[in-house]
Order: C-alpha cells, then structure tokens, then sequence
C-alpha cells in the first residue's frame, strides 16, 4: 500500500498555523475540502468523528507524530491529509512531546481492512526517525510529496 495512493498533493501542508489539538485537525480536516477529497457540507460531522476518536485517546503516538483518524459514512474511499507544525502541538501524545508531524485518515464505514492497513503502514514507516527528520525539514509540498513518494519505492 503506497501512501500517495490515498494522500492527496493537494491535502498536504509544510506550515501548520494551529497550536491547539482540536483546531489541527480543523486546519487539517479544511485541507481535504480544500482538496475536493470531502464535501464541505461534511465538515462538521467529519471533526466530531475525529474528536469522539482521540475522546477513546489520543492518537500522538509520540516521537512528534500524530495520526488522527476516524471512520466516516462521508467518505467512499480512504483519504489523507498530512501537515507540519515547526513550533509543535501538544496533542495528549504517549512520551508527553509535542507533535510536529500530523497524517490525518479517514475511511469509509465499513472498510476495516484499509484503514488498518493505512494506519499500520504510517505508523511504521514514522517509527524511522531518518524519515521523520526528512519530513520536519520539508519547506513545501512539493518537498513533503518527493520524501513520501521516494519511501512509497523503497518499502513495498
């Protein structure tokens, strides 16, 4: 499963403006409208959805990575947005570090095993700081789409 399969070029951002947990995922939530990926009519149910999810616990993995994700009936296929913050975000994580990386997932209803498999994907590939450290110092999307596509080659 390669990333930029379901991370949109257009939902991605090297400058997150938010430094609070709830409006981070608004910012990232506005990028997938933004990029046609969810209907803007959607945007309010689909934040609840991801607020009830870190409402279970948080979803800052640590090592300043954070994966907000969440099912939703108003989506059809998976779909990602990702975003940099260069000051950090406190958003609840596990070693108590401010996050700086953020994926944000969301699948349709009934699609378990996509999902799983986005999230499993993500989270190992974040787990190589080489790679975390090459996101943090992505300037643009184009430089966030090359780190990304370039992991997407090696480790299918």
């Amino acid at each position: 499963m390669k990333i930029m399969d379901f991370l949109s070029e257009g939902a991605m951002t090297s400058d997150i403006k938010s430094s609070k947990k709830e409006e981070v995922i608004k910012e990232l939530v506005d990028l997938l409208i933004n990029a046609n990926e969810v209907d803007k009519r959607n945007r309010n149910k689909i934040i609840d959805a991801l607020l009830a999810r870190e409402s279970l616990g948080s979803t800052a993995i640590g090592q300043g990575v954070a994966i907000p994700h969440a099912k939703s009936d108003c989506v059809t296929k998976l779909v990602a947005a990702f975003g940099l913050s260069k000051k950090g975000v406190d958003f609840d994580s596990l070693d108590g570090e401010p996050a700086y990386i953020f994926f944000l997932l969301l699948a349709p209803q009934d699609s378990a095993g996509p999902h799983l498999k986005a999230l499993a994907r993500i989270s190992r590939l974040l787990k190589d700081k080489y790679f975390r450290d090459s996101l943090r110092a992505c300037q643009d999307n184009a430089s966030i789409v090359k780190v990304v596509g370039q992991e997407d080659e090696k480790k299918i």
